[in-house]
């Protein structure tokens, strides 16, 4: 009755960790669970309210000095940061590997689940709900400047099951630069491309808001009539290119009952599977149409339940591993699409002067010798520090206004600010399954002056 307790000596022969604040965040408190096991109350002006954070080290942890690699791990609908271990036999299936897994809160006090977006209405009684800000902004870097961690790329993974599938996959479309694998358990890789699935995903998400967060129906992601692009914008689906260089993984069934359902299964549990096996499939066709490579298992007889999750989970551990111990090298041109006025991915920044606040823009094959970029109004690029400090670079540019020569000195760091206008700031309308890029092209060439 006590095996939640860790004895005396246990403790003595292992230290307990520190967790101190960064990066937004505060910590609460800190309990020592087990000798692998702690739970970390913080919070943060994105959530405007103390959540938690489950983490799971190796035994050898107080004694090594390696670095380690991490698996963000998320938990689904009405789910607590604890799930993974009380129901997902995440601490049996970590045992003897080298990794530290995080499993965060995704929600409030097991309500609904925030959906993994900073909220468009930030004024709901549950307060700014900034759930990306916290997980991808805050979240990380303060497991870095906390935890002995492989902090790159490299040594980072981000997996979920339903709604944290669902996260698992957004927060890898929008920052593959963090992650080199990503896997999802039952999840909603699709919330918006397939017309179809998208309408089922609308009913669901604007269902937790009412019926289980006890907020507004459009809280999270706004109104499909006026915030259409804002789904988009967050939707692995329409934002599948994004995901060329992140290892996906994808585990799925029918609802159809399987080897680990009770004699009766429950009807709830296949019926909800066999909702997130169609986000699922529907992801998968998208990526097979954009020549993105993706792993799928779909195993057919399973229920949304956790038996099959903690199975999945073991597996996805086998090939996450070996992805951790030889990792793919990053991509050698970069290409990434975006809504967001702003963004970094890869080194390469992006600034838009714009009148629309979200909005597509893609840059594409991008590397020291040039890229292409689309969009509307004008942008301001920052390059990777690819080039000698002060050295003076040709730059050449053709778009819809025509062709431009310039010339841009590389920064101390070796990086170099371009301004390219895109042609006419106009606005592009927002359909569901018609991810929409504005008009405006322009093709840069970089060479040595």
């Amino acid at each position: 009755m006590f095996a939640g307790l860790l004895m005396p000596e246990a403790r003595a022969a292992t230290p307990d960790l520190t967790f101190g604040d960064a990066s937004g965040i505060h910590v609460e408190s800190v309990t020592r669970l087990s000798a692998r096991q702690y739970n970390v109350s913080v919070s943060s002006a994105a959530l405007g309210r103390a959540v938690d954070v489950r983490i799971l080290v190796p035994s050898d942890y107080s004694e090594s000095a390696a670095r380690l690699p991490v698996l963000y791990l998320f938990h689904g609908t009405s789910g607590r940061a604890s799930d993974w271990v009380t129901s997902g036999e995440a601490e049996q299936a970590t045992d003897g590997l080298p990794l530290i897994v995080v499993m965060p809160d995704a929600g409030f006090d097991g309500n609904g689940g925030g959906w993994f977006t900073n909220w468009v209405d930030t004024q709901t009684t549950l307060g700014p709900s900034q759930w990306e800000s916290f997980h991808v902004e805050q979240l990380i870097p303060w497991v870095d400047a906390n935890m002995r961690t492989l902090a790159d790329r490299e040594g980072r993974a981000i997996a979920g099951l339903s709604q944290g599938g669902f996260g698992s996959t957004t927060y890898a479309a929008r920052h593959p630069d963090m992650f080199v694998s990503a896997a999802s358990f039952s999840g909603a890789p699709d919330i918006d491309y397939n017309p179809v699935v998208a309408a089922g995903a609308t009913a669901i998400i604007e269902g937790t808001a009412v019926g289980l967060d006890g907020v507004e129906p459009e809280a999270m992601f706004g109104s499909r009539a006026t915030n259409e692009i804002n789904w988009q914008g967050h939707d692995p689906a329409d934002l599948v290119t994004n995901l060329r260089s992140v290892d996906v993984w994808l585990y799925t069934a029918t609802g159809a009952a399987g080897p680990y359902d009770p004699p009766v299964p429950n009807p709830g549990a296949a019926a909800i599977e066999l909702a997130t096996h169609g986000s699922t499939i529907s992801f998968v066709q998208r990526a097979e149409q954009q020549n993105v490579q993706v792993h799928l298992d779909d195993y057919t007889y399973g229920t949304h339940s956790w038996p099959y999750w903690a199975r999945d989970l073991r597996q996805y551990l086998v090939p996450l591993m070996a992805t951790f111990g030889s990792p793919p090298l990053p991509p050698t041109s970069v290409s990434y699409e975006s809504v967001d006025k702003a963004w970094t991915q890869w080194g390469w920044s992006v600034t838009l002067d714009r009148g629309a606040d979200q909005q597509f823009s893609a840059i594409a094959d991008a590397d020291r010798a040039g890229f292409s970029l689309q969009g509307a109004g004008t942008a301001v690029v920052t390059t990777p520090a690819s080039y000698t400090p002060g050295s003076v670079m040709n730059v050449t540019s053709s778009g819809v206004l025509g062709a431009s020569r310039t010339t841009a000195i590389a920064d101390a760091e070796g990086r170099l600010h371009l301004t390219i206008d895109l042609g006419p700031d106009v606005p592009s309308g927002a359909v569901i399954g018609v991810p929409t890029m504005p008009p405006g092209v322009s093709s840069v060439t970089i060479a040595p002056a």
